[in-house]
């Protein structure tokens, strides 16, 4: 999906790719994924090693046991889990730490993970679902990035994000949705993941996917977790509305996206 022209006419700098994820995106485009490079890749970077590793003991992964090493990781998690941790990782690490975008990765790393697990339960693509969700506000930390204390404000006085793309327009032309469909773009990650950060508050808001796109499953993904974070009874409403705009069968996708969110709160409870 082509980003709006009209970006690079601004002076708002969308951050370059990592070194360590340019060549972990190269590793994982291979059809027999080298485990033990992508293992030895992550180990290299020390600081985005011991992100990954707290990520994953995290109660959000539900793991039994403590995992020492990048290695062991994989073998409990897979690979897929453990890159997109890594991304997560990456992603976060090119913008300023700030308490403002704290809850912002919080709700990245929750979303991403749903999206993945219920791509991975519906047959759609996990991977570009799972990057779709940690990169689906990203454009909030560039806009911070670019203006901390005019945006600072803004994040506080918007009532949601609706609001806040508004806001966003009248200050900077631009609004936080199309910057990260712009990063993602920049980033490589595949188009369906792109159109999905670019639409999602639109889709969020009035459930209608974009007649537009030829694949709108990730979308689907990104209203189905939208629900379970913010209104869990609203799920099988939100998915009756979506999934057969994507051709997805409705019971099969209330079904496959309760079944996640028992797995995510079990693993929670077990914390």
């Amino acid at each position: 999906m082509p980003v709006d022209p009209q970006l690079r006419s601004l002076s708002i700098d969308i951050p370059a790719q990592p070194e360590s994820l340019v060549k972990l995106s190269l590793l994982l485009a291979d059809e027999q994924v080298n485990l033990n490079a992508v293992s030895a890749l992550i180990a290299s970077d020390m600081a985005l090693a011991s992100a990954v590793l707290k990520a994953v003991n995290s109660s959000l992964y539900g793991l039994r046991g403590r995992v020492a090493s990048v290695q062991q990781a994989i073998t409990y998690l897979g690979t897929r889990e453990v890159a997109s941790v890594t991304f997560e990782m990456g992603l976060r690490a090119v913008f300023p730490h700030a308490p403002e975008l704290e809850p912002m990765w919080e709700r990245a790393s929750v979303r991403g993970l749903l999206m993945g697990r219920i791509g991975q339960a519906l047959g759609v693509d996990p991977w570009a679902a799972h990057s779709a969700g940690l990169f689906e506000e990203c454009g909030k930390a560039v806009l911070f990035r670019h203006a901390r204390d005019r945006y600072r404000k803004m994040l506080a006085e918007a009532v949601d994000d609706e609001e806040l793309l508004m806001l966003e327009h009248a200050e900077f032309g631009v609004s936080h949705d199309a910057l990260g469909a712009a990063l993602c773009e920049s980033w490589g990650l595949a188009p369906a993941a792109v159109a999905s950060v670019r639409y999602h508050v639109i889709v969020n808001t009035t459930r209608e996917l974009p007649m537009q796109l030829q694949r709108r499953s990730i979308c689907v993904l990104s209203a189905l977790a939208y629900a379970l974070m913010t209104d869990p009874e609203s799920l099988d409403e939100v998915a009756a509305a979506v999934a057969p705009q994507a051709d997805l069968d409705v019971t099969l996708t209330q079904r496959g996206a309760r079944r996640v969110q028992e797995q995510i709160e079990a693993a929670v409870a077990r914390g």
